[in-house]
């Protein structure tokens, strides 16, 4: 992500109004607005068809668009004051959400800022004196109140995205090689600014970070690369207990390559094709150069990360036929790089960044398409469907985070600075659903036959239609 500001924090509030905004979209199809109701009409962005949850209904208040039944409260924004009286820093970007005391949710939000802005992440504790970005937390109550706000470390440049480790700490990536930054730090929201979170992981490369995210089998970290050409790294550590402080004993940088094929340029794969991997080690302080000097994979800009049941999520903003685009995911187990989805119009899928896997198992991805922008579903079967319509043109959504009850999103939009809480009614976990999304089919030729009887009985007990096949083939009665 890089974005400079559009609308400044005193045009968002000529067009909010209000400090604090609760978006009722009901089944009466009327607007519930403090103050403010009004009829409701189906939105008429390029999002408007039916999937997913639904058309989006617009919103009067011009903000964001959402599916009927759904709720937003912004939560915090730029410049407001903080619980301790210093102002929420500018251009909010990835995020994670931990469980906390009480039912709270913490999130942990970056703040994508270089060296001067009119809201920097004032840190008590920063790694390098006069960088602006760092990250904050803020404690969520069940309600989606704030009961605190704090920063909990700075002294960085461009904190981009990141990833939550398994042991509850945020890994912030700065996305620059600017003025000797460009590393990733490990963040505790229950030990703000401390001597850890001002302490590169240096092992883990020194480029221009994006995203990251650990396969919590193996303890293994993965990381995408936000340049053109961009690589994609994985990061094994020394110590694999997946404890707080095993990141810093250090560890083992690769660079994934081609096992077989003869060019090195994803350009040139097709959707559904998968490749054999072999990983090449770098040095972490020539990261780039090395894995360029060694022939590995070429990627147009990668961007978001994600984990889950097996397989690590990735997606390139601009790559693709028509630059709209793409969608990879990796299978660890057997060393298998796979494009799953390349969106070929604007319509479906425009600039993926962020990411996060659903309580119920589809990706959500939240488009930097230089706006209007949207968060977009992508299902197991490679459909695609719109959930959230950004009205504030220009602004990018960041963060995508589900509390850990998976009751609510929190989302970002970067500029002016806003992070919302969203919730209705969402689909239920789906566990069966998540393996669906994160497995790969097997050949035709070995792929058993799978009637509409047995789609329909896998769908009612909610599990994989491979699943189904099993217990089919096992005798149990269908």
């Amino acid at each position: 992500m890089n974005r400079s500001e559009g609308l400044n924090r005193r045009e968002f509030l000529k067009v909010g109004g209000m400090s604090t905004l609760a978006l009722t979209l009901g089944t009466t199809g009327m607007f519930s607005l403090t103050g403010n109701p009004a009829q409701a009409k189906a939105s008429q962005n390029p999002t408007s068809g039916f999937g997913g949850f639904g058309p989006l209904i617009e919103d009067p208040n011009g903000i964001l668009d959402l599916p009927r039944g759904f709720q937003y409260k912004i939560i915090s924004r730029t410049g407001d004051k903080m619980t301790n009286g210093d102002l929420v820093p500018g251009l909010l970007d990835g995020m994670a959400a931990f469980k906390g005391p009480k039912n709270t949710t913490i999130l942990v939000r970056n703040h994508e800022l270089g060296t001067n802005h009119q809201y920097p992440v004032n840190g008590k504790n920063p790694w390098s004196s006069g960088a602006a970005g760092g990250t904050t937390a803020l404690v969520v109550s069940p309600n989606r109140e704030v009961i605190d706000e704090y920063v909990t470390n700075s002294g960085n440049i461009r904190n981009c995205a990141g990833g939550p480790s398994t042991w509850g700490t945020w890994l912030t990536c700065e996305e620059t090689r600017d003025m000797g930054h460009g590393f990733v730090f490990e963040v505790n929201p229950n030990d703000p600014e401390n001597d850890m979170s001002k302490t590169p992981i240096r092992d883990m490369g020194y480029f221009s970070h994006e995203a990251c995210a650990v396969d919590p089998t193996t303890g293994i970290w993965y990381l995408t690369e936000d340049n053109n050409p961009s690589f994609f790294y994985r990061f094994t550590p020394h110590d694999r207990s997946q404890k707080l402080g095993s990141l810093q004993k250090g560890g083992k940088l690769e660079a994934a390559a081609l096992d077989e094929l003869p060019s090195n340029q994803a350009s040139q794969f097709s959707s559904g094709q998968k490749f054999g991997v072999v990983w090449k080690e770098v040095k972490p302080e020539r990261a780039k150069e090395d894995a360029a000097d060694l022939g590995c994979i070429r990627f147009s800009r990668l961007e978001g990360a994600w984990f889950s049941a097996g397989a690590f999520w990735f997606d390139d903003t601009n790559a693709g036929e028509g630059r709209h685009g793409r969608v990879y995911r990796y299978f660890p187990a057997t060393n298998t790089l796979e494009l799953f989805y390349e969106s070929s119009s604007a319509n479906d899928l425009r600039a993926p960044d962020n990411i996060t896997i659903t309580p119920w198992g589809d990706l959500w991805i939240a488009e930097d398409g230089s706006g209007p922008d949207r968060i977009i579903g992508l299902t197991p079967e490679g459909e695609v469907y719109p959930f959230a319509y950004n009205r504030l043109n220009g602004e990018e959504f960041a963060g995508p985070a589900f509390s850990p009850d998976g009751k609510t999103l929190f989302v970002n939009i970067q500029s002016p600075g806003i992070t919302f809480a969203i919730w209705g009614p969402f689909a239920r976990r789906n566990a069966a659903r998540q393996r669906a999304m994160n497995h790969a089919a097997p050949p035709a030729e070995f792929a058993p036959f799978v009637s509409d009887k047995l789609t329909a009985f896998a769908e009612e007990q909610g599990i994989s239609v491979l699943e189904a096949a099993v217990l089919d083939r096992h005798g149990i009665t269908i």
